[in-house]
C-alpha cells in the first residue's frame, strides 16, 4: 500500500485501543496515541532508502514492530513523571503498544497486496499475501483510508455518547 493506505490501516487498527483509552477519561492520551500511530505507520518503508535492506524484508516483520514499540516505550519512559510510578508504567506500556501496533498495521496493509510480507522473519521466510489489490491501486488506498477514518469516527461517537 501507499502512504494514504497505511494511514488508513493505522487508524483502523488503532481505533479500538483509542476508544478504550478515551473512555477511561484519557482523551488527550488517546489523541496523542492516534497521531503517533499514524506518524509511525510508514516507518517500515524506510527500507526504500537503505540500500542494504530489501523492500518488505526485516522492517516488515513482527520483530521490527516489537523493536519500534520498545524504542517508543524507552523514549516515553524518559519523559514520564517519576513521582507517580504506576501511572508511568501505564503510559510506557501504552507507548509500547502504540509503537508496535503502528508497524503491525503496516504489515497487515501490505499483506493485502500480491507482493505480501514475511512477518515472522527471521524465524521463518514464509510469505503471506491475501492478493486483494496492488499497492499502487489508488482506489484501494483511499478506501482503506476511508475505512480507517470511519472506524475512528465511530470510536469518537462512542466516547461522546458515553
Amino acid at each position: 500500500m501507499y502512504q494514504v493506505g497505511h494511514y488508513g490501516a493505522a487508524l483502523l487498527t488503532y481505533a479500538p485501543l483509542g476508544t478504550a483509552v478515551a473512555l477511561t477519561g484519557n482523551e488527550t492520551t488517546a489523541l496523542v496515541g492516534a497521531l503517533v500511530c499514524v506518524a509511525l505507520s510508514t516507518l517500515p518503508d524506510c527500507d526504500h532508502q537503505l540500500p542494504f535492506l530489501e523492500h518488505r524484508g526485516p522492517t516488515h516483520s513482527f520483530v521490527f514492530a516489537l523493536l519500534v514499540g520498545g524504542g517508543l516505550a524507552a523514549v516515553t519512559a524518559v519523559f514520564v513523571d517519576a513521582t507517580s510510578p504506576l501511572l508511568g508504567v501505564g503510559v510506557v506500556a501504552f507507548a509500547f503498544v502504540v509503537g508496535t501496533l503502528s508497524i503491525v498495521s503496516h504489515i497487515l496493509a501490505d499483506a493485502l497486496t500480491p507482493m505480501g510480507v514475511r512477518p515472522f522473519w527471521p524465524l521463518s521466510s514464509r510469505h503471506y499475501t491475501l492478493e486483494v489489490t496492488t499497492a499502487a491501486n489508488p482506489l484501494a488506498n483511499y478506501a482503506l483510508f476511508g475505512i480507517g477514518t470511519a472506524a475512528t469516527i465511530a470510536g469518537l461517537s462512542v466516547v461522546v455518547l458515553a
